[in-house]
C-alpha cells in the first residue's frame, strides 16, 4: 500500500527523477519561466520553493545546502542574488503554474511555470495596492461586511439602473417571442408533412 506517499514519481526511478528536478530547477532559475508538462511543473514547484525560502537567508550554510540540490554555481549565484532580493518580503508562493493547453504530439497537458515577481504583466497593479494597504489581511468568515458598506447613494444608483433595464428587456422579449412563434410554425408544418 502507498499510504501517505504523495510525490509524483513521473514514471522515473529515483536517480532519474532527481536529475530531472535539478535540471528543471536550473532552467527555471536561469530563464525565470519555462514550459513543461503540468505534472513536471507541479513537481518542480514543490522542489524549488524550499530552495527559494532557503535563499532568503544568505549564509554560507544555506548556500551549501542549496548547492547540494542544484549542483550549479551560476544557478546558486542567481538564486541568492536577484531572485532572493525580489522575493525577500514574500512569505511563500514564489512560483505560479499556468496551464497552457495540450501538446499536439501526445496530448500531454502543458503548463508554464514562472517566478511570480519576475512577471511585470501581472505585477503592475499589485505594487500600487501593496503600497496603499501595507497591512496584512486574511479572509475571515462571520462578521458580515457586505451590507454595511452599501451607502444610500449606491443603493439609489442601483435602483435607477434597475428601472431603466425593462425598456431594453421588452424589446428582447418581443424579439424572442417572434422567433419562438416562427419555430413553432416550422414544427407544425413538419408534423403535417409526416
Amino acid at each position: 500500500m502507498r499510504h501517505g506517499k504523495k510525490d509524483n514519481h513521473l514514471g522515473r526511478k529515483v536517480g532519474h527523477r532527481r536529475a530531472l528536478m535539478k535540471n528543471l530547477a536550473q532552467a527555471l532559475i536561469q530563464h525565470k519561466r519555462i514550459n513543461t508538462t503540468l505534472a513536471k511543473a507541479k513537481a518542480l514547484r514543490g522542489y524549488i520553493e524550499p530552495l527559494v525560502t532557503k535563499a532568503k537567508s544568505n549564509t554560507t550554510h544555506s548556500r551549501r545546502v542549496v548547492f547540494t540540490y542544484l549542483q550549479n554555481k551560476e544557478a546558486v549565484k542567481e538564486l541568492f542574488g536577484p531572485i532572493a532580493e525580489k522575493v525577500g518580503d514574500r512569505p511563500g508562493g514564489y512560483v505560479r503554474v499556468i496551464r497552457t493547453g495540450f501538446r499536439q504530439g501526445d496530448s500531454a497537458e502543458m503548463a508554464l511555470i514562472e517566478f511570480v515577481d519576475f512577471n511585470e504583466v501581472y505585477n503592475t497593479g499589485d505594487t500600487d495596492s501593496k503600497k496603499a494597504g501595507s497591512r496584512k489581511r486574511r479572509r475571515r468568515g462571520g462578521k458580515g461586511g457586505g451590507a454595511a458598506e452599501a451607502t444610500p447613494a449606491t443603493v439609489a444608483e442601483t435602483m435607477v439602473e434597475e428601472v431603466e433595464a425593462p425598456a431594453d428587456l421588452e424589446e428582447v422579449v418581443a424579439d424572442a417571442s417572434e422567433s419562438d412563434a416562427a419555430a413553432t410554425d416550422d414544427t407544425e408544418e413538419n408534423k403535417t408533412e409526416a
